[in-house]
Order: C-alpha cells, then sequence, then structure tokens
C-alpha cells in the first residue's frame, strides 16, 4: 500500500488553499450572513462530540482552566511545578477504537496505509491543549517529575453502558476486585479492546459512534503534595510516656506520647493531612532515653508546605521543646525517601548502650557484681519475650551482650551499664523471663534479680546527620 502524505504537509497545504480563495473576499460572508448565522447559531448549541464527549469542546477551554486554578489556589499549596493528570470515562477508549476503525476502513479504500500508533491518543491531545492554558494560570511549567499532582476525573453517566458488551466478549478482562466500584476499568476496557476481533467489535458497537445529548462533566478535582520527610532525634525524659499511643481494647492508657508530641508541630507547620512515625527502634514506657537521642523519621502526608530554611526549621525545633519537658529533639531536618533506609539499614548489626539499675534477692558484695566487667561478647539465646508475644512470632533469637561494666550500691542493689547488639531485651536479660533468656543475671550471679530502671543511653548510629544547632 501507499503511505498516505505527512499531517503537517496536509495542514500546510490546506492553509494554503485557504490563503488562495479568500485574497479577495470571493468567499467571505455578508454582513447580513455573518449576522443570520451568528442568530442561528446562538439559537442551535453545538453538538457534543461523538468521541471525545466533548472534552476537547468545553473542558480545555480557559474558563474550565480558571476553575481549576481557583481549587489549586484556595487549598493554598506551596509548589514551583506541577504535574496535571487526568483520569477520562473507560468508554471514550471504546468509542476511540470505534472511530479508529472507521479511520482504518476509509484510508484502506484509498490504498494507503496507516497505523493506530500514528493517531494521537485522546488524552495526549488533552494535555497539549491544556497544558500552556495552566502555564499561563499558574505561572509554573508542567513537569512530570514534580510532587504536585492536580487530578480530574472526567464522568459521562449517559453512555457508561458503551463498555458493557465487552465483559460478554471478553469476561477475562473483567474480574472484580474490593476496592474497585466497577469492573469496567480504563485499564480493563484497553485490554479488552486488544483482544476483541474487529468484526465482533463492529457487531456490537457502532462506528461512528451514537451521538450523546450531554457533554462530559468534571466529577472530581483534587490536589495532592508528595510526602515530606523530616528526620532527627529524640531523648524522652518521662517514664509514664510511650513513644507510639498507647490504646488497649479501644482504651487509651496514655495522654499522649513521644509520637504525637512531636508530630503535632509538624502537622501543623507543614499542614499536612496525616503523618506516619518511625524510629530506630523502641523504648517502652517506663524506659527513657538520654544521650544522642534515637533517630527517628516522619512522613508527612500531603503538605500544602513544604519549603522550610534552616532557620525555620531551628525555630519549630525550639517550639517542639518548649512544649513539653518530657521530650526534646535536635538535629531537626528535612530528608528524601530514599535517606530513611539508613535509619534501618543493617539494623541488627548496630549497637546501644544501656544503663540498668538491677535488685537481687540475696545480699551481694562488690566482688559478686565485678565478675560481670570481665565478660566480653556474651552470646544469648532469648526467646520472645511473654510482654511482646502478642505482637511478635514465637522465636529464639541470639543476641550479644558486646561489655558490660558494674557500679555496686548496696547489698541488694546495683548500676549495670551495657553495650549490646541491637535488639536485645534488657529487662529479660537481667530477670530471666522465667528462663525463656539464657543466660541472664540471675543466673549468672546466682539469685533472683530484677530490673528497677532502665535508660538508653545511645544509639550508636550516624544517621541523620548531625547538625550545628
Amino acid at each position: 500500500m501507499v503511505q498516505p502524505p505527512c499531517k503537517r504537509i496536509r495542514l500546510e497545504n490546506r492553509k494554503e488553499e485557504a490563503e488562495e480563495e479568500t485574497p479577495n473576499g470571493s468567499h467571505q460572508l455578508t454582513d447580513a450572513e455573518k449576522d443570520g448565522n451568528a442568530t442561528d447559531e446562538n439559537l442551535r448549541p453545538a453538538p457534543v462530540c461523538t468521541v471525545c464527549l466533548g472534552i476537547l469542546q468545553e473542558l480545555c477551554e480557559m474558563d474550565f482552566v480558571k476553575a481549576v486554578c481557583q481549587k489549586i489556589n484556595s487549598a493554598e499549596y506551596q509548589f514551583s511545578s506541577f504535574v496535571f493528570s487526568v483520569s477520562f470515562p473507560p468508554q471514550l477508549s471504546v468509542r476511540e477504537h470505534a472511530a479508529w476503525l472507521l479511520v482504518k476502513e476509509e484510508i484502506g479504500k484509498q490504498d494507503l496505509l496507516v497505523e493506530k500508533d500514528d493517531l494521537v491518543q485522546l488524552k495526549e491531545a488533552y494535555k497539549w491543549i491544556i497544558h500552556p492554558l495552566f502555564l499561563e494560570e499558574l505561572g509554573v511549567p508542567a513537569d512530570g517529575k514534580s510532587l504536585f499532582e492536580v487530578s480530574v476525573v472526567f464522568a459521562h453517566h449517559e453512555t457508561d453502558e458503551d463498555c458493557h458488551f465487552l465483559a460478554t466478549a471478553c469476561p477475562s478482562c473483567f474480574k472484580p476486585a474490593k476496592n474497585k466500584q466497577s469492573v469496567f476499568t480504563r485499564m480493563a476496557v484497553v485490554k479488552a479492546l486488544e483482544l476483541i476481533d474487529d468484526d465482533d467489535f463492529l457487531k456490537n458497537f457502532r462506528s461512528p459512534p451514537s451521538s450523546p445529548k450531554t457533554p462530559c462533566t468534571a466529577v472530581e478535582i483534587q490536589c495532592t503534595n508528595g510526602a515530606i520527610f523530616v528526620a532527627g532525634r529524640y531523648n524522652k525524659y518521662s517514664r509514664t510516656l510511650p513513644q507510639t499511643p498507647w490504646i488497649i481494647d479501644g482504651e487509651r492508657k496514655m495522654e499522649s506520647s513521644v509520637e504525637e508530641l512531636i508530630s503535632e508541630h509538624l502537622m501543623t507547620t507543614f499542614k499536612a493531612d496525616s503523618f506516619n512515625f518511625s524510629s530506630s527502634g523502641r523504648e517502652d514506657v517506663d524506659v527513657r532515653t538520654l544521650g544522642n537521642g534515637r533517630p527517628f523519621a516522619i512522613e508527612l502526608v500531603n503538605p500544602r508546605r513544604v519549603h522550610l530554611t534552616a532557620e525555620e526549621m531551628k525555630a519549630l525545633q525550639q517550639t517542639i521543646n518548649n512544649s513539653s519537658d518530657k521530650v526534646q529533639v535536635h538535629d531537626l531536618q528535612i530528608v528524601t525517601r530514599e535517606a530513611i533506609g539508613h535509619m534501618k539499614e543493617g539494623e541488627e548489626g548496630k549497637t546501644k548502650s544501656y544503663s540498668a539499675l538491677i535488685w537481687t534477692e540475696k545480699e551481694i558484695r562488690n566482688e559478686d557484681v565485678a565478675v560481670l566487667d570481665s565478660m566480653k561478647e556474651l552470646k544469648l539465646d532469648q526467646k520472645t519475650p511473654l510482654r511482646v508475644l502478642h505482637r511478635r512470632p514465637l522465636a529464639v533469637r541470639v543476641r550479644v551482650i558486646h561489655t558490660m561494666q558494674s557500679e555496686y550500691i548496696d547489698e541488694h542493689h546495683f548500676r549495670l551499664r551495657l553495650k549490646t547488639q541491637a535488639g536485645t531485651y534488657i529487662k529479660e536479660f537481667v530477670h530471666g523471663d522465667f528462663g525463656r533468656t539464657k543466660p541472664n543475671i540471675g543466673s549468672l550471679l546466682g539469685t533472683t534479680a530484677d530490673i528497677l530502671e532502665l535508660d538508653v543511653e545511645s544509639v550508636d548510629t550516624d544517621w541523620p546527620p548531625a547538625l550545628d544547632n
């Protein structure tokens, strides 16, 4: 077959013909004809396109763009570029396919060859038209990598049933899903159109498609900003404060938590919808975190504000620290999503240091506890503690106590400083957890032992980077 001429050449030739035909006004309308046509046009609304269902007629003009931009500006998002996404009703794919079959037939009659890939998809054409209008109105460019997304969902209920015949023709493409309101998703329809035979399609759907009475409507305009990640270290000075909200059987046990005392100020400053808190390990409610603090990261979901200067971050850190004497933060900084991975990397290879106040049942002397100081790289077999068995799988984990240093207090008390492998259960190492941790302080000293106080003195990791604040 002969290849058709290039679209651009065809359009340019058309333009030249038009210029040749009208230089002397031979085809120009008289004023009366213009007035008459204008009156007729005012009385008769333009028909809705059978393929785009009005999207390229009414929903890509400046009035629509202004309405979308008004929604964006009223939400007070901070952004320097945007990505524009649209969700067209799935039946548009059916109508596009019908139009393509008609074009292919007509082109074939002329012994010309055209591939479906040569056609401009409706969504692509729409973005070509709409992006410059948004640039003009918002003053920022469209960028496919932007974290700020403007999404518009279009619907056309009049033609919703256009897709239904595909469920009979290609039933494997339409499987119910819990999170989908309808099986007729765009992806399912596109997949079915790739499988269905042209003749079978034309037996079930008109080509060209029938004319709709009404155009598409925009049923949802939504703005979302990509998540912002804030990291730092926290010190916890209270023995009655859980790391995260403590709720048992729907009842709250403590009035606040580390997570909440930090995140509430971040949420307010960044104007986010929600947050996700994570940290390098966790301490029990009655354990303090001292020294260089525990690394943490908070994901702020859909923030309106995304840029803070170093001075503003320092001020935010001070606001958090002034709000409570139970928790203090330092090295507060904005980080990337990828950087969060450093906090969890090699978790079991990290070391942590603790200080434990220990009670013994039998009387002890200084030399009794001093024997612990000489023990290095002590290996423990720790069965999942009873107190966490409801949320951790039953297993025996090997953990290492790298060093111990004892400080004798009196006949029944001494302080023990330990440097351990991360993930070691310190309380269970002291009291033995009914023999579930072996060896333990009780078995090493030949007495019953229990822990009265525990402090985390350091979490040995160089993340997040220390700041000069």
